[in-house]
């Protein structure tokens, strides 16, 4: 067999990152249930992470039964701020030990996602390592070289692969699990204890693939 070509579940591995990527956004309860967000994830996830199945699960009864307003006060209070952030979702603050944003790391990001043909939105407001954006950067790269493959670019291929290999081994990977530790440090809302659960556990299977 060649081995450029994409393993089967290539594309669902990319969709789950997309997917864990909109969780890690502002909550927004009725469009999630009404695009079945976990049953999507659990599916996924029992072929390509079944230890992560139980997390997600949980996630989706959490997310049922929790009120949308619960779940945004839990969001601004982790994430946002106004004050102090609970578990800030930027890569720099863990990878340079200073708690501090816009980093030197996080310039190698914006780098890697221009050298990817990718450019931020004026409108964002989020700065270019935030976890979901990252998470969005893995499916981008999955998914231009599984479209690279299909298309027979092999060496189109073979670039993206090296890109998402030096990303996620250098930039993202290694910050990851200590930001899901802080996230359940600092709640008790089964939905973002969960889901931090789920993000660690693919991360760490990921690492071992």
């Amino acid at each position: 067999m060649d081995n450029q070509s994409p393993f089967p579940n290539d594309k669902g591995k990319g969709d789950f990152y997309k997917l864990l990527a909109a969780c890690f956004y502002r909550p927004r309860k009725k469009l999630f249930l009404e695009e079945h967000v976990f049953e999507h994830l659990t599916a996924l996830s029992q072929e390509i992470c079944p230890e992560a199945v139980s997390s997600i699960i949980q996630m989706g009864k959490a997310f049922s039964s929790c009120d949308e307003e619960e779940l945004l006060v839990e969001y601004a209070g982790l994430f946002v701020g106004p004050y102090e952030l609970k578990a800030p979702p930027y890569g720099s603050v863990y990878l340079e030990g200073e708690r501090k944003v816009m980093g030197d790391s996080t310039l190698q990001v914006v780098n890697l996602y221009e050298e990817a043909g990718l450019v931020i939105d004026q409108s964002f407001k989020e700065l270019p390592d935030h976890i979901a954006v990252e998470l969005e950067f893995m499916y981008y790269l999955i998914h231009k070289e599984v479209e690279a493959l299909e298309r027979s670019e092999k060496d189109k291929a073979t670039v993206l692969k090296e890109t998402r290999n030096h990303f996620f081994n250098r930039l993202f990977s290694p910050w990851v699990p200590p930001f899901c530790e802080k996230m359940k440090e600092s709640t008790n809302n089964p939905f973002y204890i969960n889901l931090a659960d789920c993000l660690s556990t693919f991360i760490t299977n990921q690492s071992r693939c």
